[in-house]
């Protein structure tokens, strides 16, 4: 698998297979980016070929040039930073991930690879480290079982008992990534945790990748459970299979899954260090697959489906990161699995269920599942009364719409902690958006059958969700709901650090946040 390391040798004297430094949009034209320290025949020749070709250095145009004098790597790969000079020292920290990820991209096939952009400070290093790191994921698709067993079948011989092996399905190159912020204790600690996040983000992205035949509740469960086993992470893995969530009272979770042969699952996580200064909890959406149930959704709409249980992958993945970097923070993830199907036994528009926290609610729309499995969650999530909790969920088609595919929606009972969920979002170059959750709109979930329906019209869809959402949170507790509908998978071509599928959207601004509790 990739690997990330820390080097402050002159870029021209590393013998790589490629090199990667910047490029940059000047009024006279392109120009190559401050960080490379390259002899003065290098940036002739590169001046020159990048004239020759019309580069523009936009963001993720990135082009290869092959012997060029004064430079030891076979080749040196150009990355578009954007609008700049030659001499500007800082820039963006999205626009380095995204250039480092663009660059990675084409060269992820190579054994080494050496990144020379501008890194005058750790939160630039740290940038391009993450960058490049995720520019180097790929989807083995001729193995999606290296994350969740070892035979293919629609329907398991025993519903429930699969076998599993874990981790990323492809090997990626030995990156280098070159110093210009010196290599004390900051700036080390900076790359070896772009290593941690990378490989747990990327576990993320083969989990939302693996088709959903290979992929339902119980082999995620043990998918999970042997991902542990194979890290450093001290995380505990229990499970909640579905004779015990219908013992404890899970009837969002129950209803939702029980129209499917595969039952649902409530996985816990905890990372439990030695006197933390903290106890957070992060809930995760787990729709293995997602038809509608007996709302079934236009064929169209069932495509991408397998990656309704992306919230649920970025909750694992961010447990294992803390867990491996040792944060101080004590952190219990909850996967609520499901699969939602049409069946004899589906559950029924207008049914009526009962939740964890006693709270009676009907039915409206099938297809609005997701807020019922992370209900349960929620309620079972408060019971240890955390410091804070954050629900994270493929939810609505209204927070498409509204924010596009690339900004995830938070909304919360704090404005503070919502604040800083943002924040720990911006910081990891993963858009986000506060929404409110106006008061008001609670008279939408009002209903003569049941405490309240699960559904509002259709008007501010994003919001009535996290209006119900509230309702399970327990008193006092500092809560915020992530919709990241639309950043959760890219249907369209890869872009910056960003694959086409699977994004592992979340998984950084999951461990952000839990950082931030650190002190």
């Amino acid at each position: 698998m990739t690997s990330v390391s820390l080097t402050t040798r002159t870029p021209a004297e590393l013998a790589v297979d490629c090199l990667v430094i910047g490029s940059v949009r000047t009024p006279d034209g392109t120009d190559l980016a401050t960080g490379h320290a390259l002899p003065r025949k290098a940036v002739v020749h590169l001046q020159a070929v990048l004239a020759d070709l019309e580069a523009t250095g936009k963001a993720d145009e990135v082009m290869r040039v092959v012997a060029v004098p004064g430079v030891k790597a076979t080749s040196v790969v150009v990355t578009g930073l954007g609008e700049g000079t030659s001499r500007r020292a800082t820039y963006p920290h999205t626009v380095l991930r995204s250039a480092a990820g663009a660059a990675l991209r084409t060269v992820r096939g190579k054994r080494t690879v050496a990144v020379a952009l501008p890194t005058p400070d750790v939160e630039s290093l740290s940038a391009v480290a993450d960058g490049a790191y995720a520019g180097c994921y790929v989807y083995d698709k001729s193995a999606p079982l290296a994350v969740v067993g070892t035979a293919r079948r629609t329907v398991p011989a025993r519903p429930g008992k699969p076998t599993a092996t874990a981790g990323p399905t492809a090997s990626g190159p030995r990156v280098l990534v070159v110093s210009g912020a010196g290599q004390g204790r900051a700036a080390k600690d900076a790359v070896t945790r772009a290593g941690i996040l990378g490989s747990a983000r990327d576990w993320a992205r083969d989990l939302v990748n693996t088709p959903p035949n290979y992929l339902y509740p119980a082999s995620f469960a043990d998918a999970v459970k042997k991902r542990v086993a194979g890290s450093t992470a001290r995380v505990t893995v229990s499970v909640l299979d579905d004779k015990a969530l219908v013992k404890g009272g899970f009837g969002g979770i129950v209803g939702v899954g029980q129209g499917s042969v595969h039952p649902p699952r409530i996985v816990t996580m905890s990372y439990s260090p030695a006197s933390p200064k903290a106890s957070v909890a992060l809930v995760g959406k787990g729709i293995t697959f997602d038809s509608g149930g007996l709302n079934i959704k236009p064929s169209a709409g069932m495509v991408t489906m397998k990656s309704d249980m992306a919230g649920a992958a970025a909750v694992t993945a961010a447990v294992i990161a803390a867990a491996e970097l040792a944060l101080p923070v004590a952190v219990t993830g909850y996967l609520c699995l499901a699969e939602n199907m049409p069946s004899g036994t589906a559950q029924r528009p207008s049914d009526v269920v009962v939740m964890r926290n006693g709270t009676s609610v009907e039915i409206l729309d099938t297809d609005a599942e997701g807020r019922m499995v992370l209900a349960d969650g929620l309620c079972l999530a408060s019971e240890k009364n955390p410091d804070w909790v954050v629900d994270i969920a493929t939810l609505t088609g209204a927070q498409v719409i509204a924010l596009g595919t690339d900004i995830a929606g938070v909304m919360g009972n704090d404005d503070a902690f919502r604040s800083r969920v943002v924040d720990a979002a911006d910081a990891s170059g993963e858009g986000a958006w506060p929404m409110p959750l106006p008061v008001e709109m609670r008279a939408k979930l009002d209903t003569p059958t049941a405490d309240l329906a699960h559904k509002g019209d259709r008007d501010g869809g994003m919001l009535t969700a996290g209006i119900f959402l509230k309702e399970f949170v327990g008193e006092g507790i500092p809560w915020a709901h992530v919709d990241i509908a639309g950043p959760s998978f890219n249907e369209k071509a890869p872009k910056g650090h960003t694959p086409k599928g699977g994004t592992g959207f979340g998984v950084a601004t999951l461990l952000a946040l839990v950082e931030s509790s650190a002190g």
